[in-house]
């Protein structure tokens, strides 16, 4: 947004204005933040700017930057690059303002924990960077009042998406128990059509499109003949045949026939197929749940909701019958025992379980007989002590890198003394000190992906210690290898955490090694003799 000019110093006659008028004193520098999910048009970035400008104008501040997240939830900071690039530049140094404006503490984020959206606000004032909140009745003056009004508007901004969280949940369940599809592709040999509020069939939804208007429904309908026919064969393969899920996969891909996603069948998704209930017309939702974006969960079959025969079958119900009761034969003649020592040997080789993890995996019972031994997959999981939620696969990379942290001290410890430098390592904190002359801290960045797919690595350096070098070693995506080393001297960082990509620019990246060997020659010691 442009800057709505500048306060002028004199008046037509020429004499100065009065300096003591706090609307002509010089205006401060201001962010504008702004963000609007898909809630309601009082809340587009251009009504919040419109009113944060009127704001600026009134108050004495200049607009010179605006940090925009448009159809972003405000539950997560996740997904908001906005808000995290105000904050990394806030928190970096780089900020050429001393304020933030913002419409409201809803626009600054719906947080469920009300503390998390403090906590912003907080590193925002640590920084000597205010946070004003445009369009709300408190002022923005620091005052205790201000701290319980804002306080109070976060948990009523938090309770605002938890009620409207029910709201659709309730909308949803009764539109599925009237046979409308709720989301999701159709899956091979179905398709999605779209029917007004009359129930006449309209055009055919494809791919990534959407219903347009809101009283228009969704429902399953028929794929092309062929995929039908496919779909058909999968069945008579599996139950007439005798053939398993991987010798079908293979016949198809033989064929040429791709899956749905224009990609190769293998064993789990012919396994999907097999046990899909929209096959013979049932929809079936609320398998798995997101609720205010915490984590994903397989919900237990009596938490499913359910409507059977609404859609137009393509596979006979005697024949779908007949294919479950091979998938769960097929785990009959093992004990419970067994069967949880083959999830328990595939959680130790993989670290992590999912359905389809359990479908490709040969020689162990499917997902659907684990469902059916056990009640559902979630008792299944209790059962070998795996906790299925994305933090899980965190705790274990954590764990790995710890573990790798005495090696790459040792390596690099290793490094130094053999160029000639002497160095000495606290036991305590494993701070290296390096020739008597300057200390470092080694530290192992995991790499972190976005729900975009960006990469990311968040760097902490420990401030408390005060080491005069960090060396940052940054893992690839997998966090099995060290990618590349960041050498990082305490006295260009300005800021106690940051956040990398895969390119930083020069203020950064001009820190970035392929190894540690710079290192290694600023402890190499030098023989007089060998300088003469």
């Amino acid at each position: 947004m442009q800057s709505r000019g500048q306060i002028p110093v004199s008046d037509e006659s020429g004499h100065k204005n009065d300096e003591s008028n706090p609307a002509l004193e010089p205006r401060r520098r201001a962010a504008q933040y702004v963000r609007m999910s898909t809630e309601h048009q009082q809340y587009s970035t251009e009504n919040q700017a419109d009113a944060i400008g009127q704001y600026a104008d009134t108050h004495g501040f200049e607009i010179v930057r605006t940090y925009a997240d448009e159809g972003k939830s405000g539950l997560r900071l996740d997904g908001r690059k906005a808000l995290q690039q105000l904050l990394d530049d806030v928190q970096s140094g780089r900020a050429d303002f001393s304020v933030v404006l913002v419409y409201d503490v809803s626009r600054w984020g719906r947080f469920q924990n009300p503390d998390e959206g403090a906590y912003y606000e907080l590193c925002c004032d640590l920084a000597g960077i205010a946070v004003h909140y445009c369009a709300e009745q408190f002022d923005n003056d620091g005052s205790p009042f201000s701290h319980i009004i804002k306080a109070l508007k976060r948990t009523m901004a938090g309770e605002y998406c938890r009620e409207l969280s029910v709201k659709v949940f309730s909308g949803q369940r009764r539109l599925i128990t009237l046979g409308y599809r709720q989301g999701g592709p159709a899956g091979f040999g179905l398709r999605r059509q779209l029917i007004d509020h009359t129930g006449t069939p309209k055009n055919a939804l494809g791919r990534g499109e959407q219903k347009s208007i809101h009283t228009d429904r969704v429902i399953l309908i028929p794929g092309p003949p062929e995929e039908i026919e496919i779909v058909q064969f999968i069945y008579r393969a599996f139950v007439a045949e005798g053939r398993s899920e991987r010798e079908i996969a293979a016949m198809l891909n033989a064929r040429g026939v791709t899956t749905d996603l224009d990609r190769q069948w293998t064993r789990g998704t012919i396994h999907q197929v097999l046990i899909n209930e929209k096959y013979i017309g049932n929809n079936v939702w609320n398998r798995r749940s997101f609720k205010l974006k915490k984590k994903r969960v397989q919900n237990a079959p009596d938490e499913w909701v359910r409507a059977d025969a609404v859609f137009s079958p393509i596979v006979d119900q005697a024949l779908f019958d007949a294919a479950q009761t091979i998938i769960h034969g097929r785990s009959q003649r093992l004990s419970d025992e067994e069967m949880l020592a083959a999830l328990q040997e595939l959680l130790e080789r993989r670290g992590f379980l999912s359905g389809i993890l359990i479908d490709e995996t040969e020689n162990c019972p499917s997902s659907s007989a684990y469902q059916c031994r056990f009640g559902s997959l979630l008792q299944a999981y209790a059962l070998v002590g795996f906790t299925p939620d994305r933090d899980y696969r965190y705790i274990e990379i954590n764990r790995a890198l710890r573990r790798m942290h005495p090696q790459v001290l040792a390596d690099t410890v290793t490094g130094i003394e053999a160029v000639g430098g002497v160095i000495a390592q606290d036991p305590v904190t494993d701070i290296l000190t390096i020739n008597r002359e300057f200390t470092a801290s080694v530290v192992v960045v995991r790499c972190r992906e976005t729900p975009a797919g960006s990469l990311r690595w968040h760097i902490r350096l420990d401030m408390g210690l005060c080491p005069d070098v960090t060396v940052a070693v940054r893992m690839d995506r997998e966090n099995r290898e060290a990618q590349d080393y960041y050498i990082l001297p305490s006295l260009d960082m300005k800021a106690a955490k940051f956040r990398l990509g895969p390119h930083n620019g020069m203020a950064l990246d001009s820190y970035r090694f392929d190894s540690l060997a710079p290192l290694f020659d600023m402890a190499a010691r030098v023989k007089l003799l060998e300088i003469a």
